[in-house]
């Protein structure tokens, strides 16, 4: 298996920038082929301090292998997500993949 970790910080001047983002990832992203688990949604709060609280969005999927993965990258939808969505709503992304 191979997952693919996104976590999103959004831009603070647009109030409605995560759930814009989030409309966004079901329109494009939950569609394109391959990945066995797809999990999108705001960040929750916790009284634990181990628990970093400073984003907005995360996005968990889960591939069957890397190739997989590779593929969705290039699919015209990811691409067209991160036009429309990724670059106009948000400052900062981290990926975290692991096998």
């Amino acid at each position: 298996m191979f997952s693919h970790v996104v976590i999103f910080w959004t831009d603070p001047s647009n109030p409605a920038a995560a759930d814009t983002l989030l409309e966004g990832m079901h329109k494009y992203l939950k569609p394109i082929p391959g990945a066995l688990h797809f999990h999108a949604g705001k960040m929750a709060t916790s009284h634990r301090p181990i628990v970093d609280q400073t984003y907005q969005v995360a996005l968990n999927l889960i591939f069957p292998d890397k190739p997989t993965q590779d593929a969705y990258q290039l699919h015209p939808l990811h691409i067209e997500f991160v036009e429309k969505f990724f670059k106009p709503l948000c400052r900062r992304a981290i990926v975290y993949d692991f096998e």
